[in-house]
């Protein structure tokens, strides 16, 4: 079976952001880094060359194809900021209906400037996500 592309590693999370060449890309990567450690209680962690993980769960589909994943996150693309709500089946739009300016993938969001979007309610919605994959993938005690 391979194996999922994108994979922790040891990478340092603060040197990725001070290589960010962006002020505003790399100043909003140190917002939703604080943000998303104090939210999720997890330590972030470099996932594959440019993702900001926090958390960590393993899964199964129904194929048997298996793997592990972080439980929310962010990468400080060029074009804007990606922010992943995991799992991406859940609707959040009573949420993102109050964020402000964005963009919706399956299971992220892009985001240009943090000044774009209510933080108070990009919180909420870090949190709606990170409840729902608790329900789905619970954390080990």
């Amino acid at each position: 079976m391979a194996q999922n592309k994108t994979q922790p590693h040891a990478a340092s999370v603060e040197d990725f952001i001070n290589a960010v060449e962006h002020p505003v890309r790399q100043a909003d990567a140190r917002t939703l880094l604080d943000m998303m450690t104090r939210i999720s209680g997890h330590d972030a962690v470099m996932w594959g060359p440019s993702i900001i993980g926090f958390g960590r769960y393993d899964y199964v589909y129904d194929s048997g194809h298996s793997g592990s994943s972080m439980r929310t996150g962010f990468s400080p693309r060029k074009a804007h900021q990606v922010i992943y709500i995991m799992p991406g089946y859940t609707n959040f739009d009573p949420i993102l209906d109050r964020l402000g300016k964005y963009k919706k993938g399956k299971s992220c969001l892009y985001i240009n400037k943090l000044a774009d979007v209510d933080l108070s309610v990009l919180e909420e919605l870090v949190r709606a996500g990170l409840a729902d994959m608790a329900e789905k993938y619970p954390e080990p005690s």
